[in-house]
């Protein structure tokens, strides 16, 4: 008689190559086609090249001023070219900003544009790590859907077993009974199983920017190790990047409010024309009076100040969330990882031998069919457990990877 475990093995085996031919794309596949497909990334990146644009045109100088100058004496009479100031001409004014203003605001243009990119840049990790997490449920959907189907099978075995028994008289009625419902209870958790995993490729679907687009099955998952340093290697994380270019331009926009207070320059110079006198030349320079900046620029400054507070605390907030975050990370991994290893070397085979036994004394009516029916559930929690503790594992490293981008994933040994 063959053991009840390669049945097991051979349901398991035909049941993946029913979707061996449609299979999903690698998570990285996935990741690219987010970053490609998002439209609020593609806002953000025109956000960051409008920023761009901004920079050159803060430290340009205002643009200049032509006027027309007309002087007569004697007024109505013309006079122009008869008397010594009756004169026509044209004067040039350029405004200047004091000494700093112009490069302030261009580091603050700067800061800006890297804020955005920060930005951009956080956005991006984390799609690519809400595409993998996503990718990682589903697998243990698809896992468990698998074993599902092959025990959707076995169980019609089973229960074909049991009723050819009964109707032998070698069997009970509750044995036919208990078969019928673990068919049934079986169909139900298909049916949810389904609708769940339509749901989570749907919401994977939004991360591509293409909602209701189908997904093969995910059939495996990248192997990957966890840096063993990742609670303390965190300096790089996005968000604290983010909230370190925001301090960044709080200070700049500080240094600009402040600068602000200073007055601002107006140099002129004209030519004018007095017929057969001559022409006249005209040098003016005009500055500033900041008797008003001062209701209006102290108020700015000390909300620019309040802002770079804000900011700063911000960053120290961004920096303890992520070190708690890759802290809680580093757990999970670990915590997955043993119980991987607990699964695959122990509960796993532990739980086939037991439903093999079982199966064996049932037919030779040495044990009764409640137990077959107890172990075949554990057998099929034991390997659902296993896919769940896969994903939680792979789901860990990609929350890392949303932390520290520049992680790349390593081969496990």
């Amino acid at each position: 008689m063959r053991r009840f475990s390669a049945v097991l093995l051979g349901l398991l085996a035909t049941a993946a190559s029913l979707t061996a031919q449609d299979r999903a794309p690698s998570p990285d596949e996935l990741v690219q086609a987010a970053l490609a497909g998002s439209p609020a990334l593609a806002a953000l990146r025109e956000s960051l090249a409008a920023a761009r644009e901004m920079e050159r045109p803060a430290t340009a100088l205002p643009d200049p001023m032509v006027e027309g100058m007309l002087q007569n004496e004697e007024f109505p009479d013309w006079t122009v070219g008869e008397m010594p100031m009756s004169m026509i001409g044209v004067e040039l004014r350029q405004p200047l900003p004091y000494p700093g203003k112009r490069r302030a605001r261009g580091e603050a243009a700067t800061a800006e544009t890297a804020l955005r990119a920060a930005r951009a840049a956080a956005l991006e990790a984390r799609i690519a790590s809400e595409v993998r997490t996503l990718y990682a449920r589903i697998y243990a959907m698809d896992r468990e859907l698998q074993l599902l189907t092959a025990a959707h099978e076995l169980v019609d075995m089973l229960s074909a077993t049991a009723g050819s028994r009964y109707a032998s008289g070698g069997g009970e009625q509750e044995a036919v009974l208990k078969a019928q419902l673990e068919v049934s209870r079986l169909g139900e958790k298909l049916d949810d199983l389904a609708a769940e995993r339509a749901a989570m490729v749907a919401e994977l679907g939004r991360w591509l920017g293409r909602p209701g687009a189908p997904l093969g099955e995910v059939a495996e998952l990248p192997q990957v190790a966890f840096p063993q340093d990742a609670a303390e290697a965190v300096g790089d994380a996005a968000d604290v990047r983010t909230a370190r270019a925001a301090v960044a331009l709080a200070e700049q926009r500080l240094a600009v409010a402040r600068l602000d207070l200073k007055p601002d320059f107006s140099p002129a110079a004209g030519i004018a024309g007095r017929g057969p006198l001559g022409p006249v030349l005209t040098l003016r320079f005009g500055v500033e009076l900041p008797f008003r900046k001062r209701d209006r620029q102290e108020p700015m400054i000390r909300a620019a100040e309040r802002e770079l507070e804000m900011a700063r605390l911000e960053l120290r907030d961004a920096e303890v969330m992520a070190r708690s975050e890759a802290a809680g990370l580093a757990a999970r991994w670990e915590q997955a990882d043993r119980q991987v290893m607990r699964f695959r070397e122990a509960i796993v085979p532990q739980s086939s031998a037991a439903l093999d036994a079982a199966r064996s004394s049932y037919l030779t009516a040495r044990g009764d069919f409640s137990t077959v029916v107890e172990d075949f559930g554990l057998w099929l929690e034991a390997r659902v457990q296993l896919a769940r503790r896969e994903a939680d594992r792979y789901a860990a490293w990609a929350g890392l990877q949303r932390l520290l981008p520049a992680v790349e994933a390593k081969e496990m040994p």
